[in-house]
């Protein structure tokens, strides 16, 4: 990478920007290709700039001899994100003002993202994988701000780096927390034949069919019933629901009475006549790691970098290979327990090995959890 102009750490102006901190070997065009991964329209501005002087200076006296003067750094380049949002950069940090900005210690470019401050409500309880709330406890971003928020702490997942945020809190997204991965091919196929697939590396897989009578509602002593944590165990029905509904739920019991009763009423009437097929779904059991996914459905909804390409012309059908641990909350926190990183460890593998037999099978291509494409090389 070429000599690249030093980050302004003491200008005043840097404190009401976002930055995304890089480690040592991220080039531009790496930041380039998932930018256009969620954004369309990305492209390079470049800025006016002086051109670099070398050799000898003009200006030649007795007293101050002969001077060179050095090429000077290539400057900063601008990538327009969307219509008010870019961002700039990179930019080389030495390793005392990495640490002054609170960044990691391997940080060696910074890119400054310049978007418009939009700020909606204060966070509600809940699960904060991004640290979001944590950074913005007095209220999230929105619209387009947190699009391009939500698009760098992504880049910094898959990159490896940092995000600081104009609030001062430095986000720094573990790149193991994401695990799942989707196919996308132009092929459809049946329930059966994905299941033969999946087999191939997964011998326990089953396809998830419904069971008429197997399922009777919630279990008994969840939600307000619940007598919380008990004995080391979690919560029945998810770690904080009794407490949630308590404090956001229906407090009128006959008003939820009438609320269940509608809910049968309509279940009923869709299992005597259900509506054609859409989507099917292959499942593993995993034991004490949890549960391996294969949901596949049409979508409409492709990374920009595919928009175009003659195969998707026709329509897209996703193949999306999802673990799901035995506590489900564990997956939304910023710091999960090392129980839940450890079966997370074990189950990746299994997630990409499921992905890589389909995509031998089916062509297309492999994005992962933030839409950003992935090589089949690379699991």
């Amino acid at each position: 990478m070429a000599d690249l102009p030093v980050l302004a750490v003491r200008d005043p102006a840097l404190a009401g920007k976002h930055l995304l901190a890089l480690p040592e070997g991220v080039e531009p065009d790496e930041v380039e290709v998932l930018a256009a991964s969620r954004f369309r329209n990305v492209r390079w501005e470049d800025g006016p700039a002086e051109p670099p002087r070398t050799g000898v200076l003009p200006a030649v006296t007795a007293a101050l001899g002969i001077r060179t003067v050095a090429a000077r750094a290539t400057p900063a380049r601008s990538l327009r994100l969307a219509r008010l949002s870019s961002l700039a950069g990179p930019y080389a940090v030495r390793g005392e003002d990495a640490v002054a900005l609170g960044l990691p210690g391997t940080t060696r470019t910074v890119w400054v993202l310049t978007a418009p401050r939009e700020r909606g409500e204060r966070p509600w309880p809940g699960g904060d994988r991004d640290g979001l709330k944590r950074a913005f406890p007095d209220g999230l971003p929105v619209r387009e701000e947190e699009r391009v928020l939500q698009w760098l702490v992504a880049a910094a997942r898959r990159l490896g780096g940092a995000v600081r945020t104009q609030t001062g809190a430095v986000l720094t997204p573990d790149p193991d927390a994401s695990t799942d991965l989707t196919v996308l091919t132009d092929r459809w196929v049946e329930p059966g034949e994905v299941l033969a697939l999946v087999q191939r590396v997964q011998p326990r897989a089953y396809a998830s069919v419904a069971t008429p009578g197997g399922w009777a509602g919630p279990a008994s002593r969840t939600g307000r019933g619940s007598q919380g944590a008990v004995g080391g165990s979690p919560e029945r029905g998810g770690s904080g629901l009794r407490a949630a509904l308590e404090r956001h739920g229906v407090d009128d019991e006959a008003e939820r009475h009438r609320l269940m009763a509608e809910a049968d009423a309509y279940d009923e009437l869709m299992l005597a006549a259900p509506p054609a097929a859409e989507a099917f779904g292959v499942l593993v059991d995993l034991g004490v790691d949890g549960m391996l996914a294969v949901e596949v459905s049409a979508t409409e909804q492709l990374p920009p970098l595919l928009a175009g390409l003659p195969w998707v012309a026709d329509g897209v059908v996703a193949y999306r290979v999802r673990w799901e641990p035995r506590e489900i909350e564990q997956i939304e926190r910023e710091r999960p327990t090392l129980e839940h990183r450890v079966a997370r460890s074990r189950s990746a593998p299994l997630v990409a090995a499921v992905a890589r037999v389909l995509h031998a099978e089916l062509g297309g291509e492999i994005a992962d959890e933030a839409d950003f494409l992935v090589d089949p090389a690379d699991l």
